[in-house]
């Protein structure tokens, strides 16, 4: 059984994710094998929030070198675009960045 905070691993933060903030639209990084229940169950738990949607995308890893070193692979990710319902509250820890 996977822990609430095994699937969400941390939040996005760049210029493009916090443009979603003003429309309830967050996103994390989460586990590659959690699927869109899990996360749903998981954001519920931690923020005691209202989840309306869920939408994954599977990030593949960049081949990355570094002068004469041989190429290497960034790590390979996840992420979730959660969406709120209209009528539930918004996640604060987001509030101080926007």
């Amino acid at each position: 059984m996977k822990n609430v905070y095994d699937i969400i691993r941390r939040p996005v933060i760049t210029e493009q994710s916090m443009e979603g903030v003003a429309d309830k639209k967050y996103v994390f990084m989460v586990d590659v094998d959690s699927n869109k229940t899990e996360i749903k169950a998981a954001v519920e738990a931690i923020f005691g929030v209202k989840v309306a949607k869920v939408n994954t995308i599977r990030m593949q890893g960049k081949l990355k070198r570094t002068g004469a070193y041989p190429q290497g692979h960034r790590a390979a990710y996840k992420k979730a675009v959660v969406t709120l319902t209209p009528d539930s509250k918004t996640i604060e820890f987001f509030e101080g960045m926007v």
